[in-house]
């Protein structure tokens, strides 16, 4: 990952923080893995508004689900994924791994956590949403 996106984290998750601490409103980090590249325009076209979504590289999307907390980030990221499927034709090859809110933790610290939920996922071919729980079982 380059500089540029490594500083663009960066500066999203702790906006974030900020928000949480300044208005107690809840956000929930994710990385969705795609099989086949995924442009920014398509993959717009399926997440809300106000969400917020990074490239980093062509299969992964680091995404922060605004104003919402895991519970409600795991039917958002089910809606992504029923959405992806009907544009790739029913292609399986989609995973969201989701990461709730805390402050202590640092960007690349997120990044790494959200990454293992995903090798872990792809590793046990269980459901394709999955939050830190499946780490622990």
């Amino acid at each position: 990952m380059d500089n540029n996106i490594n500083n663009r984290l960066e500066v999203l998750v702790k906006k974030t923080y900020y928000i949480y601490q300044r208005f107690n409103i809840h956000s929930t980090f994710a990385l969705l893995y795609h099989e086949e590249p995924l442009s920014v325009i398509e993959l717009s076209k399926y997440v809300r508004i106000s969400d917020q979504f990074i490239p980093l590289d062509d299969n992964h999307y680091f995404i922060i689900f605004e104003f919402t907390a895991e519970k409600n980030a795991y039917k958002a990221s089910q809606n992504i994924i029923y959405k992806l499927d009907n544009h790739f034709n029913a292609n399986q090859g989609t995973f969201i791994a989701l990461n709730s809110l805390d402050i202590h933790k640092s960007p690349q610290n997120i990044l790494s956590r959200l990454k293992q939920i995903i090798a872990q996922m792809r590793r046990d071919c269980c459901s394709r949403v999955e939050t830190e729980d499946i780490l622990e079982r």
